[in-house]
């Protein structure tokens, strides 16, 4: 017998689901037992290997204080647009950069930095540095 592989979609809104967690340090074990399962449990809907049924995807959201439709955000195939714009809500890169620990870090302490020119430097910088890294440079 073959091994299924996830849904798109279900991969997606597990993502989610860990991005928030992990936005609001909230651990896997934290939340499998607030929704009363187990922590591999929340591995696997998280990794899209089990679907997240209605119920459960709305229990989720109210514990990690968000509405269900942050789940299918910039979701494959479907593109939820941001209210009163054309363009579609955030492109699917902004999502797998903050599901990452390091995105996710950078993007808090980039928030605590009030001065707008001093956020300005440090894009500028980050910008340097890729051109270096693209260019070879060390």
């Amino acid at each position: 017998m073959t091994k299924k592989a996830p849904n798109p979609i279900d991969r997606h809104v597990g993502s989610r689901v860990r991005m928030r967690r992990m936005m609001i340090s909230m651990s896997q074990e934290k939340l499998g037992e607030r929704l009363g399962i187990t922590f591999q449990q929340v591995q696997k809907y998280e990794k899209g290997t089990n679907r997240i049924g209605a119920s459960r995807l709305q229990q989720i959201a109210s514990i990690l204080g968000v509405p269900v439709a942050f789940f299918f955000e910039g979701a494959p195939g479907g593109e939820i647009t941001a209210a009163g714009f054309g363009e579609s809500g955030n492109p699917a890169y902004v999502s797998d950069f903050l599901a990452t620990s390091e995105g996710l870090a950078l993007s808090k302490a980039f928030m605590k930095v009030s001065d707008p020119k001093l956020r300005r430097r440090i894009v500028d910088l980050v910008e340097a540095m890729v051109a270096a890294n693209e260019s070879g440079e060390k």
